[in-house]
């Protein structure tokens, strides 16, 4: 069952806040502008989705909000100053990247270890955020054991087992087949309203950014520039029957306009 969302904070300090950010990469004499010009706000407990047209630059933006990269220009604040991309991101990607020869408890554990995390508590943690993501019982199966949908569960579990104040999801369905992306978009709107964490969320489904967001924003082509941002506000809690709805072919409509497309 799709458990109901909370309440997104409509006012307070934004966890995120960017301001005409700047990214660009060089190699030898030539320049390549990434990022052009991104404003946006993100405050705890959203779930933003990030869609825009191939090579726009949205994975970029997610490796400077995760600290992989730094930008060149504007302005970036994340969690007031107090925040440690190392312990306070979690990350997903298009592929789960299991380590094969773990079990799904080890594999979910693996930031903890990293961490030097408590493991008893770590453990227990582990077990619950399995369940969570409907994967108990799976503690000592082995990645080959899992279909796709499994193991990109588990990696979600993964990636909120040291309890981050962020997660960021790069096209994380994308190597879905339909049904089962269908299934996981409803999985992660569950996962996301129990575990009260924000959310980041690349894709390049206009469809599946109108589900899950509980806000969306749009990047044009590269280099990314924020065309807008705003709240997607639809029936609660979300089913699949949503999509058919008048209120959700507006904002699909919105967001095609906005990219360009008649």
């Amino acid at each position: 069952m799709n458990a109901a969302r909370e309440p997104q904070a409509a006012a307070g300090e934004p966890l995120i806040r960017m301001r005409n950010l700047r990214k660009v990469y060089r190699k030898r004499d030539e320049e390549f502008l990434a990022v052009s010009d991104v404003t946006m706000d993100i405050f705890p407990g959203d779930m933003v989705s990030l869609v825009g047209p191939s090579g726009c630059g949205k994975t970029t933006l997610l490796k400077i909000l995760s600290g992989l990269q730094s930008h060149d220009g504007g302005t970036l604040e994340v969690g007031g100053g107090n925040f440690n991309p190392g312990r306070d991101v979690g990350m997903v990607f298009q592929q789960p990247l299991l380590l094969k020869w773990r079990t799904i408890l080890e594999n979910v554990l693996l930031p903890a270890d990293i961490l030097h995390l408590d493991r008893r508590q770590a453990t227990q943690r582990a077990h619950e955020l399995l369940e969570m993501v409907g994967l108990a019982g799976f503690d000592n199966k082995y990645p080959y054991e899992l279909s796709g949908g499994m193991q990109q569960r588990a990696a979600i579990a993964r990636a909120l087992i040291h309890s981050p104040k962020l997660v960021l999801m790069d096209e994380p369905f994308g190597a879905l087949d339909a049904l089962t992306r269908e299934k996981m978009n409803l999985e992660m709107l569950r996962i996301w309203a129990e575990s009260r964490t924000t959310f980041v969320v690349v894709t390049h489904s206009i469809h599946e950014a109108v589900f899950l967001g509980s806000r969306c924003a749009v990047l044009t082509a590269g280099p990314a520039r924020m065309a807008d941002c705003f709240p997607i506000e639809l029936e609660e809690p979300r089913k699949l029957h949503v999509k058919t709805s008048p209120e959700f072919g507006e904002y699909v409509r919105r967001i095609y306009e906005l990219l360009g497309v008649e």
